[in-house]
């Protein structure tokens, strides 16, 4: 049986950037409008930590692809030039 937090993090692993970014940032709003109890705002911190995980896995990806792209472009470059 798995616990509600691998049931969480499983769920936010198959949440697409935008998706992922998007409620971040309602989860931020939610924390600066106050008005939560402590319990409730230790629960939009930590889903807010698991969504910035999920984003920053998505932009790291994202910049190994570019990376990639470029040295691929360069190296095919080097080539035609030599």
């Amino acid at each position: 049986m798995t616990s509600e937090v691998e049931q969480s993090a499983a769920v936010s692993e198959a949440l697409g950037y935008e998706q992922a970014r998007d409620e971040l940032i309602e989860v931020v709003r939610r924390l600066e409008a106050g008005g939560t109890t402590l319990e409730e705002s230790l629960a939009l911190w930590e889903r807010g930590e698991e969504l910035a995980k999920v984003c920053r896995r998505w932009l790291d990806g994202a910049r190994a692809r570019l990376d990639a792209a470029l040295a691929e472009e360069a190296e095919a470059g080097e080539d035609g030039e030599r």
